[in-house]
């Protein structure tokens, strides 16, 4: 990688390229740590230094994909949040909405049109999401139990919580527009490029944390043994993200005019963890769900002291349990809607291609389904393990909590951008110092 990396300056026109991205990089770290009007910054300091103490996670998953600007309330605060929501759904709704299943099917100029519908869907997310955390922080909900919680928007007037709910869409804008920009002249993927700066900005912090609170050799075992886990974590990220199941598929010759087309020999490729880090996505966010209602509501009743008790606590086994199912169901749940072996088996039998041993049409998309099955269930699995590692962690460490620094969500993603980003420097590197047959 860092190879790669190397060469990569060495190229006049790819160094341009990774100057410009790291640039972009700056600005959004610069814009995660302006604060938003109105919002007293002394007293967030003191909300977000006890909540770092604690485990309050109730806001880490959105915490983490902003690079700790949310609870900072800053004019980034929101992140990128908006836009992956706004991804999903479009996504999930292309499969139920025939005009968008046209679209998709339309090459480039449909994919543009989906775009712009997913903007459009981003700036009404950011704008319902602003005015949730701008009434969280105004009733004091945002950080329970500080003693200033309630006093972290001074001014509660309708004009400033305007302000600040328009900051706060126009910086998630912002943040969309550098993406596209790397994504445009930069390199890499842009979303996933500031995604993968979000999660990496907190990780000093978060090992630095682990430090302090530790009792063993002033703290240096607990740093140490962290460390040594996020290797094992990344080698077996890096191993089952790259596994895959191929699927030989042999295309018959076809003879137009004098000339012979086909008769090659190709594979689909059915990667293990096919639905990526989107299934720990889903479940976490479904079980933020009960914790936010009990918090708003203030009730005291049995169901309401029930989910305080069991869901909660990440380390509670009610908890631990629900969330590995919620995992192991959405990971078949999104793998069924991205991938559709009718469609594929029809794309196959319309250009002479077949599995060899299995019959073309509805045979070749029942054996492509079991296949699919039967590769989801490790990888659902290990998607299951991998997310409860924080939890394991804050039963194993007294300071570690929920934003463990190589928890599941969190390592997912950074391997994943890593190994992408790296592929396409060197397909990039490969195009410019190709040499054909005749020099």
């Amino acid at each position: 990688m860092l190879t790669a990396f190397a060469r990569a300056f060495k190229t006049p026109d790819l160094r341009k390229k990774l100057l410009f991205t790291l640039g972009i990089i700056v600005l959004y770290r610069l814009g995660a740590h302006i604060p938003v009007p109105g919002v007293s910054y002394e007293n967030v300091q003191i909300c977000v230094d006890q909540a770092s103490k604690g485990n309050n996670s109730l806001f880490g998953l959105v915490n983490m994909f902003s690079g700790g600007a949310l609870l900072q309330i800053t004019i980034f605060a929101l992140g990128i949040m908006p836009y992956i929501t706004a991804s999903i759904i479009l996504q999930l709704l292309t499969v139920v909405i025939p005009r968008l299943e046209a679209l998709k099917k339309e090459g480039q100029s449909g994919t543009a049109k989906i775009t712009q519908y997913t903007r459009y869907l981003t700036v009404a997310l950011a704008i319902l999401q602003g005015t949730g955390l701008v009434a969280t922080a105004r009733s004091g909900a945002l950080f329970s139990g500080c003693p200033v919680a309630d006093q972290i928007v001074p001014n509660q007037s309708i004009f400033t919580t305007i302000v600040m709910v328009i900051t706060m869409t126009a910086g998630t804008a912002a943040v969309m527009w550098l993406g596209e920009l790397i994504t445009d002249r930069g390199i890499g993927n842009g979303m996933s490029i500031l995604m993968f700066i979000s999660i990496a900005a907190s990780f000093p912090g978060a090992l630095w944390a682990i430090k302090q609170s530790g009792k063993l050799a002033d703290g240096w075992i607990e740093f140490i043994t962290v460390i040594l886990i996020g290797f094992v974590m990344v080698g077996l990220v890096v191993f089952v993200e790259q596994a895959q199941r191929r699927v030989p598929v042999q295309y018959a010759k076809r003879m137009i005019g004098r000339r012979s087309y086909g008769g090659t020999s190709t594979y689909i490729p059915l990667k293990v963890n096919q639905a990526g880090v989107i299934p720990v996505i889903f479940a976490s966010s479904l079980l933020y769900i009960p914790a936010l209602i009990v918090q708003f509501s203030n009730s005291t009743a049995g169901w309401a002291t029930w989910i305080q008790d069991h869901f909660v606590k990440g380390d509670h086994p009610y908890y631990i349990a629900t969330y590995f199912l919620l995992i192991v169901f959405f990971a078949f749940f999104y793998v069924a809607i991205s991938f559709n072996p009718e469609e594929v088996a029809d794309n196959m039998k319309k250009y002479g291609g077949f599995i060899p041993g299995i019959r073309a049409g509805r045979p070749t998309a029942e054996y492509l389904s079991y296949v699919l099955n039967r590769i989801t269930w490790p990888g659902s699995l290990y998607l299951g393990l991998i997310a409860l590692v924080p939890t394991m962690a804050l039963a194993g460490f007294g300071g570690a909590n929920q934003n463990f620094p190589f928890g599941g969500t969190s390592i997912l993603i950074i391997v994943g951008v890593g190994l992408e980003t790296v592929k396409q420097i060197e397909s990039q590197l490969q195009q410019r110092n190709y040499e054909g047959f005749l020099r």
